[in-house]
């Protein structure tokens, strides 16, 4: 009889809820790299502003301040959110750390639960192979007892015979 683990349902119930939680962790990391980027072309806009604005007419400098103004503010927004979405990517993280865990628990009980029925099969198997054997030596010294029979009646016959 194969090896049936009774908590097997629990077991694969724990291993898809891990999955899951790694698709959300996956789902806030591809969130903070969105994040990171935005703030990285804001950068790259805010360095090409900068520039423009060395090269620009001066009457145009208070245009130039403050749309760099509003790109700093738009910079610390994009920061605030990158940071959210790193905290909510720390939490499912720890979550993911959780269910591997509530996973790693019952692997290790079926690991240790399937030793010991394999033992059982073993000592099971040794018991039967040593019935086995008992017959068979039972059987033979049968046999030998009925065979010595045999060898005395014929050796009765011909002293008889003689």
């Amino acid at each position: 009889m194969p090896f049936r683990y009774r908590l097997q349902k629990v077991l694969d119930f724990r291993i898809r809820k891990k999955e899951e939680q790694l698709l959300v962790v996956q789902k806030a990391q591809q969130a903070v790299l969105i994040a990171e980027e935005n703030i990285r072309k804001n950068n790259e806009e805010i360095e090409a502003t900068k520039i423009n604005m060395r090269q620009a007419d001066p009457m145009m400098y208070e245009a130039y301040d403050k749309y760099l103004i509003h790109l700093w503010e738009k910079a610390e927004q994009l920061e605030l959110i990158r940071q959210e979405k790193q905290a909510i990517l720390d939490q499912e993280k720890e979550k993911l750390v959780k269910c591997e865990q509530a996973v790693k628990v019952l692997e290790k009980h079926k690991e240790k639960n399937k030793e010991v029925y394999l033992e059982e099969e073993k000592k099971a198997e040794l018991k039967q192979y040593s019935e086995l054997g008992v017959t068979r030596y039972f059987a033979q010294s049968k046999e030998r007892q009925e065979e010595e029979e045999r060898e005395i009646l014929r050796q009765l016959e011909e002293l008889e015979g003689t």
